[in-house]
């Protein structure tokens, strides 16, 4: 059995981040990537997709962003980025690795692999985070619908949708934006439980990202006194919410329920439609820890700030609300990776 120092799970932005803390605390990381590339999920999102923060608040430690500081990456550049940034960094990257499970044995962990191979760590830092699995809320009749059903993870560009009666379940930006896109070529709603909550991109001609900085606001402990909320405000310059306004797409309460090729809306009519496009969210894919005790009953990590409650070994980079608003965003997740890498070092070195 091969022994390492701390097992980083998953390679990217997070798994990268931690990696390069762990390296300036002396540890030597290997990171375990489930797939063939050092990109996490951003090769798996729509084509369109664009950053809502500059690329001057974009970077992960060691490596800026390059190119226009004030322009909004979009997702091919992500991905170039991750690359740039995996290749200089000085550490064991092992692609096409994919952890199935963690146990604790002794004071350290057992890792197995998919096709059989077992890894001993002292440390085990978990950074698949919190974008691993679909979120896809039960919806009434949902499983009869004979139209098309996608998660927006699964949506890539609106060609195919041409002429089309579609529905986009959400509020939030994936969800506005994706339902503003396939109004150019498809009749659209947009359907969801909560209304949408609007923030301004710029304020008094700023960047809200250079607001959230220059405040603190980005980097404050905001989840140590409240739980994230159940929706977050759209970032808009001013283009989805004219659109929404011109009904383009029209905006309406979720469907009560599916029956075959209709829904039926909160006043009770029924309407055949061709596709329906669930643009909720994402749960963390943590499925790997549960023989550590390490989860909720809701699947959900136990931790604090990122230090898990269950093992002093165990530490979380990349979730959503981990400790800030920006814990899950590239512009974040080095703040939360420095701390999980100090931590662990003092527990590890520790006499």
């Amino acid at each position: 059995m091969e022994h390492i120092d701390v097992a980083v799970i998953g390679g990217g932005q997070s798994g990268l981040a931690a990696a390069h803390s762990l390296l300036a605390q002396g540890l030597r990381p290997v990171v375990l990537e489930a797939s063939e590339r050092t990109a996490g999920s951003w090769p798996r999102y729509y084509d369109s997709l664009t950053l809502f923060s500059p690329a001057r608040y974009s970077s992960l430690p060691g490596l800026t962003f390059g190119g226009d500081p004030d322009r909004y990456p979009h997702r091919d550049e992500v991905v170039a980025y991750l690359g740039r940034y995996a290749e200089r960094l000085d550490a064991d990257i092992r692609t096409g690795r994919r952890v199935t499970s963690v146990r604790a044995v002794g004071e350290g962990f057992e890792l197995d692999l998919a096709g059989g191979r077992t890894l001993d760590a002292r440390a085990v830092v978990a950074a698949t985070g919190g974008f691993g699995r679909p979120n896809r809320p039960a919806l009434p009749g949902l499983e009869t619908f004979i139209g098309t059903v996608l998660h927006v993870s699964q949506y890539r560009a609106p060609g195919p949708f041409a002429g089309q009666r579609v529905v986009v379940v959400g509020a939030g930006n994936s969800a506005v934006q994706v339902a503003a896109e396939l109004a150019e070529v498809a009749r659209v709603s947009l359907a969801s439980r909560a209304p949408v909550r609007w923030f301004p991109q710029r304020l008094f001609g700023r960047d809200l990202h250079f607001w959230l900085t220059a405040t603190g606001l980005d980097a404050a402990p905001l989840a140590r006194f409240q739980q994230r909320p159940a929706s977050m405000a759209v970032i808009d310059d001013g283009r989805y919410r004219a659109a929404l306004a011109a009904g383009l797409p029209d905006r309406r309460p979720v469907f009560t329920r599916v029956d075959g090729p209709s829904v039926t809306w909160a006043g009770g009519a029924a309407e055949d439609v061709d596709a329906i496009i669930l643009a909720t969210g994402y749960l963390p894919d943590l499925g790997y820890l549960a023989p550590l005790g390490a989860l909720d009953a809701a699947g959900r990590p136990r931790h604090r700030d990122g230090a898990s409650l269950a093992h002093p070994c165990l530490a979380y980079v990349g979730l959503e609300w981990q400790r800030s608003l920006s814990s899950a965003s590239l512009r974040g997740v080095g703040r939360d990776a420095r701390r999980a890498a100090g931590r662990l070092a003092r527990t590890l070195c520790r006499p």
